[in-house]
Parts: structure tokens; C-alpha cells; sequence
């Protein structure tokens, strides 16, 4: 459903609300949607929609999701997330999925992100050229 302007406007700014020292602050959130409700604007049902999808896209960019074909061993684990974190702030929260049809190598994925380098992925994009 296409929402105009002002939902979306209105949806942004209660999104940039809800931080609290650069993290997403839960207490925050619920009293800004509690206070939507109370006093029922023009279109708050797609307001709460459109701010529900903002604040999903958030949480999917602050969680990584790394898979490795086999267990990482816990000094490159450490270097992993410290390297995610400088990349994506501190707030991110990790976890790591052990994946045997990686065949090898490792899939990162944080929100929209994605970094694969498995060989599975490898052999799939040579089938490709070929």
C-alpha cells in the first residue's frame, strides 16, 4: 500500500525519536506509540505501519548473522565481531550458525548486507559462466 508524504514524514520522525544515545531504546518506543494512539492523527493506522517497517529495517541492520561451514575457532570469532562492530557500531548483536552446505569459507549477513564467500557460492557462479 503506497502511504503518502506525511505518514511517511511522520513515521521517520517518531523513528528518530525512539534512539536514546544512539541506541533503539524499547521504553521509548512504547510510549511514543502508546502517545500515536492516544491521540489518533490523520491516518495513524499507516503511521504504526509504516514506523512498524522502520523500526524492523533497524533492528535487522544492528544483527549479524555469520555461517561458517564448520566452527570458527574463538580468536578469529573475537576478530570477527570487533571488525563488524567497527563497521556497524557497538549496539550490534552477533550470531554465528554453523552451516555444513557451505562446503567451506563463510556467509555474512548483516541487515541488507550480505558477504559470501563460501564455495559453495564459488562453484555456483562458475556453473554460471559456464
Amino acid at each position: 500500500m503506497k502511504i503518502n508524504k506525511e505518514t511517511r514524514q511522520l513515521s521517520r520522525q517518531l523513528l528518530r525519536s525512539s534512539f536514546t544515545d544512539g541506541q533503539l531504546d524499547s521504553g521509548r518506543v512504547a510510549s511514543l506509540v502508546k502517545s500515536l494512539i492516544e491521540r489518533k492523527p490523520r491516518h495513524y493506522v499507516q503511521v504504526l505501519d509504516a514506523y512498524k517497517r522502520l523500526l524492523r529495517l533497524e533492528v535487522q541492520k544492528r544483527s549479524a548473522t555469520i555461517e561458517s561451514a564448520s566452527e570458527l575457532a574463538p580468536d578469529a570469532a573475537k576478530q570477527m565481531v570487533e571488525n563488524l562492530q567497527r563497521r556497524y557500531g557497538t549496539d550490534l548483536s552477533t550470531e554465528f550458525v554453523v552451516n555444513p552446505e557451505l562446503l567451506g569459507g563463510m556467509r555474512i549477513r548483516v541487515g541488507s548486507d550480505v558477504w559470501d564467500s563460501s564455495v559453495r557460492n564459488r562453484l555456483q557462479r562458475l556453473q554460471q559462466q559456464l
